[in-house]
């Protein structure tokens, strides 16, 4: 894999990020349920963007980075809980979720342009 993929790079710096709450959620604040819908949909991110690099086809890329980008969503939904519920504090949660617009507003402009480009 190509080290310098800014997106591939950003998604499994989020996935670690994902691991570390959800064992942190789990372990401190005894939250089990929606820590782990969390972890699964924070890791997809980046295992459909790891996808993607090897999709047979323009189409098939799309989609990979396009489920990415729903996986993404769902990630902003599970934050959104954990935060709402006090399971995260304001401070922890901007950050991780300011990561994971930064990683939405990206699938965007990959998935906008990859529609338009020629090939």
């Amino acid at each position: 894999m190509d080290r310098s993929n800014p997106i591939a790079i950003l998604s499994k710096n989020f996935a670690l990020r994902i691991v570390k709450l959800e064992k942190y959620l789990r372990d401190e604040k005894k939250e089990f349920t929606l820590s782990k819908q969390l972890l699964r949909s924070g890791t997809s991110i980046g295992a459909n963007i790891r996808e993607s690099i090897y999709a047979q086809s323009k189409a098939d890329f799309i989609s990979k980075m396009s489920i990415a980008l729903k996986e993404s969503s769902e990630s902003e939904y599970w934050l959104e809980l954990l935060h709402e519920a006090n399971f995260l504090d304001d401070k922890s949660f901007e950050s991780i979720y300011n990561d994971n617009n930064k990683i939405s507003a990206t699938l965007i402009n990959i998935i906008k342009k990859s529609k338009t480009s020629d090939d």
